[in-house]
């Protein structure tokens, strides 16, 4: 290894990525032409279910079922009540009563109206921003290897069987060219691979939700909202299915709900509220590696991809939940109801009406303008999602990753990411096997050093087997070996003043060689750790071109797209603020991802 004069080398890693001309945060937009490598957009189609080894789209089927499901349960429903015995179960069990759920007489306080029309604004950003992050990796599967073929669901077509070749890197079908498309009035932003914008959405709104859900927690319980929510009686039961019974006969059952909820209602809120709710945050920290990476459930019935199956349904549940929670409004009384939310009254003044159309406009008009107002002030929302949930990131960084796993757990297809570097000294140095290869490491360090592919491998070699985590979506487990990364810095020994470690690629990024190198930014504190290392070898073989041969980064607190390959130089900085845009790398310049990235 070459030692360079202490201090900082000339420009030469500087160069590889020079600063961009300042630009205002409201001045960027989102070229649709230009974005993520001028992506075509390519539009999602609707989700089909595998059955055994066929693909199956249930549209139709599930109208045509609901449909005649439903003509049948009415039937049945209205022939029940011809009987004596049922009147006398409905007699006995009315559909509402306080035989389950005390009275409430204080109807519905203004905290509760206005957290329920928040609620709702809320829900409307994390539904759409989170179909948005599906349709980047858009199949479901049960393995956490996300192996090709194996999905359950899926949103567009599958694999082309040509492009699974992983030794044909130019060939090869990417994560990236799996992501589809949405309408605009439904995902937001919509385009594709907007992954990116579409968190920073998703986990405002998530934030957000999370403080009015438990303020709405503590409020029912501190009242006697409660009463209206939660059961205390197993007559719940016998009153839900009565409740069924005349919902279902059309013969609806009386709507007391100022008061009390039938027994349908209320099993209905409660499990919406207090089982399905509290799955949302658990199955996406689930999908976190800060959080696999530490408790070890990258693998098991615990996995990321069963996580991110859980929080599929738990989507759909409130989706369905908010629809038919609409129709029912509509049905048993819009007056009443109306003025029960809008004023907290149980009259039949028109005067909520009037509001409700008026919010709906407001609603409305906020539904069609998230997606243009997210493309055209693209910088905006992701400094404003890291001030919001920044700091949330910020705090899953202190967990040291510590999970390691067998190599029964090692994947069977570890997708392929990134743009292969074209430049000839590139290929020069893959023909001869990367014996000329040189990985400089400078900046604010005391022993600016240049390291020989040779001189990498002579030095303690560290083997772990890992989850990889995508931010697309999908996972997978490898085993990588390497240099750990505090070997590296013993020799360089960085300064007290630097604070992030920057790796720059041989790989230009997604916009092509007019957007500049391929880089990314960690934090000195994560290049300590045991399972940070810079890999050269993938399950027991040199690293192939397809997955960043010669020289990779493991970082095994952070998402995928910051394990930087094809690595040319690293340079140790007080700031990256002078980097490229000064957002911590490439994708966070260019395609406004977070330098945080352990969520």
């Amino acid at each position: 290894m070459t030692t360079h004069e202490s201090g900082r080398t000339g420009s030469y890693p500087e160069s590889l990525v020079p600063q961009s001309d300042p630009v205002g945060v409201t001045d960027e937009r989102v070229d649709i032409r230009e974005f993520a490598g001028g992506l075509p957009q390519h539009k999602a189609r609707l989700p089909q279910i595998r059955i055994g080894t066929r693909w199956y789209n249930p549209w139709l089927a599930l109208i045509v079922v609901s449909a005649v499901g439903a003509l049948v349960f009415i039937a049945i429903c209205q022939q029940l009540r011809q009987y004596d015995w049922m009147q006398s179960f409905m007699d006995t069990y009315p559909g509402t009563s306080d035989s389950y759920a005390q009275t409430v007489d204080s109807g519905f306080p203004a905290w509760l109206r206005w957290q329920h029309l928040l609620n709702a604004i809320f829900m409307l950003f994390i539904i759409r921003a989170g179909i948005q992050i599906l349709a980047d990796h858009p199949r479901l599967y049960l393995n956490s290897g996300s192996t090709p073929g194996t999905d359950w669901l899926r949103i567009r077509g599958p694999i082309p069987a040509d492009r699974l070749d992983q030794s044909r890197p130019d060939k090869v079908w990417t994560a990236k060219d799996d992501a589809v498309a949405l309408p605009k009035w439904l995902g937001i932003p919509g385009i594709r691979h907007s992954i990116g914008l579409a968190r920073w959405v998703h986990f405002s709104f998530d934030l957000l939700w999370l403080i009015n859900g438990t303020v709405f927690v503590v409020l029912l319980f501190v009242t006697d909202q409660w009463h209206r929510l939660i059961p205390t009686s197993w007559t719940v039961f016998p009153n839900a299915l009565s409740a069924a019974i005349q919902y279902g006969s059309l013969d609806f059952p009386a709507n007391e709900g100022y008061t009390n909820f039938n027994g349908l209602q209320i099993i209905a809120y409660f499990l919406t509220i207090f089982v399905v709710a509290p799955l949302a945050p658990i199955t996406g920290l689930l999908q976190a590696p800060a959080v696999a990476a530490k408790l070890g459930t990258g693998r098991g019935p615990l996995n990321r991809q069963v996580a991110r199956t859980l929080h599929f349904f738990v989507l759909a549940w409130m989706v369905f939940f908010i629809l038919v929670h609409t129709v029912m409004v509509f049905v048993t009384g819009l007056v009443g109801n109306l003025n029960h939310i809008v004023l907290g009254a149980n009259t039949q003044s028109l005067w909520p009406l009037l509001v409700y159309v008026l919010v709906m406009i407001a609603v409305v008009a906020v539904w069609l303008a998230a997606s243009p107002f997210t493309l055209r002030y693209p910088r905006l929302v992701q400094k404003t999602g890291r001030f919001l949930v920044g700091w949330i990131k910020g705090l899953m960084e202190w967990s040291n990753p510590r999970a390691d796993y067998s190599e029964k757990d090692i994947s069977p297809y570890f997708w392929p990411n990134g743009t292969i570097p074209v430049s000839d000294r590139y290929r020069e140095m893959r023909s001869n096997n990367w014996s000329d290869y040189t990985l400089l490491v400078n900046g604010l360090v005391e022993n600016p050093t240049t390291f020989t592919y040779r001189q990498l491998l002579d030095m303690p070699k560290h083997e772990q087997i890992t989850q990889h985590f995508c931010i697309q979506g999908w996972s997978a487990v490898g085993k990588w070996g390497g240099v750990r990364m505090a070997d590296i810095l013993k020799i360089v020994q960085p300064t007290p003043e630097a604070k992030y470690a920057v790796f720059y690629s041989m790989a230009y990024g997604g916009d092509g060689p007019a957007a500049g190198r391929y880089y990314d930014c960690h934090k000195i504190e994560h290049m300590s750790r045991d399972l940070t290392i810079l890999a050269y070898e993938m399950n027991g073989e040199p690293l192939t071109e397809t997955h960043g041969a010669p020289l990779r980064l493991r970082n095994e607190d952070e998402l995928g797209f910051k394990q930087v390959k094809w690595i040319e130089a690293i340079e140790f900085v007080e700031s990256f603020e002078h980097i490229g845009r000064g957002q911590g790398g490439y994708n966070e310049d260019h395609e406004f991802y977070g330098y945080r990235m352990p969520i």
